[in-house]
């Protein structure tokens, strides 16, 4: 039996831009969002040996979400962490995805932000569904 994955990674505050606010005005131009993620492969890190291809490329996983990202038109920050969450699952052998989007927007605030948590659904041997 497989050992779940025990390492994770972690990308920082990605500049990304889409269209998103509840006002048609609002999302009439992308506006600049920041995004970190957190990401557990399916892979063990013992099996990766040392060798890309076996691993989660988060510069792949950065590219995708930007492109996610800019072709989504959404009105809830929250509808579209929990997108991007659920397209990178899809995508990438991930296991257990944390995703926290920021956007710019309050007058006397820095920032408001959601952060969404999601897993990939389990195949019959119990295991995420990617290797």
């Amino acid at each position: 039996m497989r050992e779940a994955s025990e390492h994770q990674i972690h990308i920082e505050q990605l500049e990304i831009f889409a269209r998103v606010g509840v006002p048609e005005k609002e999302r009439a131009k992308p506006q600049r969002l920041t995004v970190s993620i957190t990401f557990w492969p399916t892979r063990n890190i013992r099996e990766l040996d040392d060798k890309i291809g076996r691993a989660v490329n988060y510069s792949a996983v950065c590219k995708a979400t930007k492109e996610f990202a800019r072709a989504r038109s959404n009105k809830l920050i929250e509808t579209l962490a929990d997108g991007i969450a659920k397209h990178l699952l899809k995508r990438f052998a991930i296991q257990k995805i944390a995703v926290e989007l920021r956007k710019f927007v309050l007058l006397d605030g820095a920032y408001a932000s959601v952060v969404v948590t999601r897993a990939a659904p389990f195949n019959k041997a119990g295991m995420g569904r990617r290797q």
